[in-house]
């Protein structure tokens, strides 16, 4: 992770980033914005580990895939910090250096290439969410989303057990993050923290739990999204 400390610095620096989005890149250079640092870091995906390069500003973080030589980007998604929540993880055998970042909308794994620099991600994005305005930063009401786990840890769906195929696909629950098969997971419920608008699929026990809690608030009468809503794996 490169420190950037120069005013000047910073204001040519987040205008390089901008640029380097092409013309539908994000207004990132607003008064009172300082870039404090940004590095490539491999970032768990749905199916394997990919790398991403991450901006740390005094406000966001700003993630997004490396097109060519670590200088073109594309798809930056941007995180408030007062939104954010980091939880250390322990290292495995295949994966090192690696912690969670948890919104309420997604919540997923990154790793850095050495302890010392997960340390210093860490540590700075701490630091900038100490210096917010908001007070508290994180609300101990917040509801954060479940990170998913990832295709390659479940042959099987983890509600029924049937063997994943190339007909029998696998789903992922918005809710529990669990890898399931089409047949559990057919239920559709509002999920306020990722998307109040929107129903998203959700496994049969997460559905079960939200129409009991739908139930008890109509007072026992009973209701189901509709399963055949359209929704993205």
């Amino acid at each position: 992770m490169d420190s950037l400390v120069s005013e000047y610095q910073n204001r040519q620096r987040i205008k390089e980033v901008e640029n380097s989005f092409g013309p539908s890149a994000p207004q990132l250079l607003t008064p009172g914005r300082f870039l404090k640092g940004e590095g490539p870091l491999m970032k768990q995906g749905r199916k394997k580990w990919e790398q991403k390069m991450f901006f740390l500003f005094n406000d966001i973080l700003v993630y997004s895939s490396v097109l060519m030589n670590n200088r073109w980007y594309k798809n930056p998604k941007i995180l408030p910090l007062k939104d954010i929540k980091l939880d250390d993880m322990e290292d495995f055998d295949d994966v090192k250096h690696q912690w969670l970042i948890c919104t309420p909308r997604k919540s997923f794994h990154v790793s850095a290439s050495s302890g010392e620099e997960k340390r210093a991600w860490m540590q700075h994005i701490e630091a900038c969410q100490k210096t917010l305005p908001q007070e508290p930063v994180l609300q101990t009401n917040t509801t954060y989303a479940k990170s998913w786990i990832p295709d390659r840890a479940a042959q099987k769906c983890m509600r029924c057990f049937a063997t994943f195929t190339g007909i029998n696909r696998r789903h992922h629950c918005r809710k529990c993050g669990f890898v399931v098969c089409n047949a559990c997971s057919k239920g559709r419920a509002l999920i306020q923290h990722i998307n109040p608008n929107k129903p998203l699929r959700v496994c049969r026990v997460c559905n079960k739990t939200e129409d009991d809690q739908t139930s008890r608030l109509r007072g026992g009468s009973s209701g189901l999204w509709d399963e055949t809503s359209s929704d993205e794996e």
